[in-house]
């Protein structure tokens, strides 16, 4: 007995120390890469919950308080948004914290950067009490959780524009006939791609013999978009590079696609469900990955954008030099009191806080009736009609920033 005490006690300690060691490597280069860990691990808990906590909900009495049990997807759905409002809990207190935070001396610039291990227990606290408020906090959660969605979705068409535009400025700048001939060889390939992409579509997505007038509106939009861009680009008063607007073309037609595709599987004119009738664990498990890779990548780069609110003091911001030289010693002690952040700590927490509520609504088919969607990750008409209309946002706001330094030429765009 003493024997195994005494290893069960050495087993606890490694295992704790192996815990410590892990949460300590973790640097200021790699803090952001373990927000995003932490968001990956709360989609997966998330996944999990959806999958087998339906029986265990259906006894907690302040939940199950209804005079008739509801379905199970009811109860998916509700394990979802409880993880999800621990989630965004966590990183909005967050966000709060570090508002203001200009440079590395600031004690809360260490909290960004360290105490993981508490981060990781009030997560998991924070979480565990999201399963003992009543359901009317989780309703009202969902409903706002429609709005942050539309926020996010709105924030990575900005991040698409501003990743497109600085890609053909950093081309050109080169002012080489090869990285001409590259962005001329590019952008026919993504007009190419587009094309195609168009044609699948009205192959998948308009079957002859259906009344298929929602879905062929919403192909020949996105053309009609295509041509626009290409007129307004090459316009002599606009003078643009064709590379945005191919590239803003294909991810338009994509967005259309990613719509179409979330439409029910039993909607007479999606073919999908003609190529697949039945879903693997599989195709389920990459559909979450391929969402959770989208969800990160949008709020890592929102995080560290050059135009996203970036701190005054931030290098990216473009900080007034001094007048007067400093000596070396003097520049030194500059650098060491000021060493400013490079990137908008609380910025970069709200972003999580947004994909917290996009997450959510894909996993629960927008908190529509889940049994019209089967067990399927982002499909329902809500998701069509949101998929979208931010095909057409993103068409505006491209638009608007090829036309608006022309029609104000006395503002800074």
């Amino acid at each position: 007995m003493w024997a195994a005490g005494c290893l069960a006690s050495c087993c606890a300690s490694c295992a704790c120390s192996a815990c410590q060691s892990v949460v300590s490597g973790i640097s200021r280069r790699s803090a952001r890469i373990a927000y995003c860990g932490l968001f990956a691990l709360s989609l997966i808990v998330a996944w999990i919950l959806r999958e087998v906590a339906a029986p265990l909900m259906e006894k907690i009495p302040w939940i199950n308080h209804f005079y008739e049990t509801p379905d199970r997807e009811w109860f998916e759905t509700d394990a979802v948004l409880r993880v999800s409002l621990g989630n965004f809990l966590f990183f909005s207190i967050l966000a709060l914290l570090m508002v203001g935070v200009k440079n590395q001396k600031d004690p809360r610039d260490s909290l960004h950067h360290g105490g993981w291990m508490m981060k990781v227990i009030c997560w998991c606290l924070l979480v565990i009490l999201m399963f003992f408020l009543p359901n009317g906090v989780i309703s009202f959660y969902e409903s706002t959780s429609k709005f942050g969605s539309g926020l996010f979705l709105l924030v990575q068409v900005v991040l698409l524009l501003d990743f497109v535009h600085s890609w053909n400025d950093k081309w050109v700048g080169y002012d080489e006939q090869f990285w001409y001939a590259a962005l001329l060889v590019v952008s026919l390939v993504c007009y190419v791609a587009t094309f195609s992409f168009s044609g699948l579509l009205f192959y998948l997505f308009t079957p002859s013999g259906q009344d298929c007038g929602l879905n062929t509106f919403f192909i020949v939009m996105i053309l009609i978009l295509v041509f626009v861009f290409a007129v307004i680009t090459l316009h002599p008063t606009v003078s643009g590079s064709i590379l945005p607007a191919s590239v803003i073309s294909l991810y338009c037609m994509y967005l259309c696609y990613s719509g179409l595709a979330s439409e029910p599987r039993d909607y007479a004119c999606n073919g999908l469900h003609n190529h697949s009738k039945a879903v693997s664990t599989g195709t389920l498990t990459i559909g979450l990955l391929t969402t959770v890779l989208s969800v990160v990548y949008s709020a890592v780069r929102a995080g560290s954008s050059t135009t996203l609110l970036s701190p005054p003091s931030s290098p990216r911001a473009g900080g007034e030099k001094p007048l007067l030289p400093l000596d070396k010693r003097d520049e030194h002690e500059e650098k060491e009191k000021n060493k400013p952040v490079t990137y908008s700590y609380s910025f970069f927490h709200i972003i999580f806080s947004l994909a917290s509520m996009y997450s959510a609504m894909l996993l629960t088919g927008w908190s529509t009736s889940v049994g019209e969607s089967g067990r399927l990750v982002d499909v329902g008409w809500p998701s069509v009609w949101v998929r979208m209309l931010t095909s057409w946002a993103t068409a505006g706001l491209f638009i608007w920033s090829m036309v608006a330094p022309h029609l104000f030429p006395d503002r800074e765009f």
